[in-house]
């Protein structure tokens, strides 16, 4: 057995210190090498040319930032269920969130993805020129959040949102924070569909409370499933409590059949 197969050694210990640094050093290049593009190429290039440069930027950069994580982090990603997605058109793209990680993940595999952001990360200087560009919405002022949305989704975007509205407090990954409306919100606004993703990783990596330089525990493993899809909701409040409960229920690995009632 070699000492990279070998967990409890302090060889190993070593290698996951270092796959931590290169990690986020990584990131780092990767959105620091994009913002100064993004800030000169934002206020000159038409909107619609201007909206896919940033969408295709952060799709190709965040997957060549996960090509170094598999290459050299000893992470484990199945993300292939994402890519049935891709060419299915306007949807709301609703996941559960236990990691930072989660969303490079989802948006290095869709190339016409919108981030429902929280307003901290838009303003942050390491994503927000990148973000701006790829005309990602900001959460800070609900009802202008829900019509840029609405705006996105006409012209064929896909919404990609936490509806926890923040990582999950907690793991195992069976545990959810109560969801907030603003999924059910947009889809209903928009009459388009809620398609669900069920995100499991192997520890609480970079989850609610992870210290940024605290190491991993390798390898690190995440694998993203499709869940069920709903049709565009019809009462925001109910689909609310239908989709949290079904979030939790696949979470647990005891599936409940969803209500009828709240789709249209």
């Amino acid at each position: 057995m070699t000492p990279l197969e070998r967990p409890t050694s302090w060889l190993w210990s070593v290698y996951e210190h270092v796959a931590m640094v290169l990690g986020l050093s990584a990131l780092a290049v990767v959105c620091l090498s994009w913002t100064p593009l993004a800030i000169a190429l934002y206020p000159v290039l038409p909107t619609p040319l201007g909206r896919w440069v940033g969408r295709q930027a952060i799709m190709r950069g965040f997957r060549l930032y996960v090509g170094v994580l598999r290459t050299v982090c000893a992470c484990r990603f199945d993300l292939s269920a994402i890519d049935a997605l891709r060419d299915q058109g306007p949807m709301v793209i609703a996941a559960n969130h236990p990691s930072l990680l989660d969303a490079v993940l989802i948006t290095s595999r869709l190339p016409n993805a919108v981030c429902f952001m929280k307003a901290d990360i838009m303003d942050n200087p390491l994503f927000g020129a990148g973000a701006r560009m790829a005309r990602y919405v900001r959460n800070d002022h609900l009802i202008g959040a829900i019509q840029s949305c609405r705006r996105e989704l006409q012209q064929g975007a896909q919404i990609v949102i936490f509806p926890e509205g923040t990582r999950t407090l907690g793991y195992p990954g069976n545990v959810l924070n109560p969801l907030t409306r603003s999924t059910a919100l947009i889809a209903t606004r928009a009459n388009v569909p809620v398609q669900t993703l069920i995100v499991e990783f192997s520890s609480p990596y970079l989850g609610k409370g992870w210290p940024l330089w605290r190491k991993p525990s390798l390898p690190l493993t995440c694998h993203i499933r499709l869940g069920r899809r709903f049709e565009a909701p019809r009462d925001a409040r109910l689909f609310t409590q239908e989709l949290e409960a079904y979030f939790r229920a696949e979470l647990s690995g005891t599936p409940t059949p969803v209500a009828a009632s709240v789709a249209a």
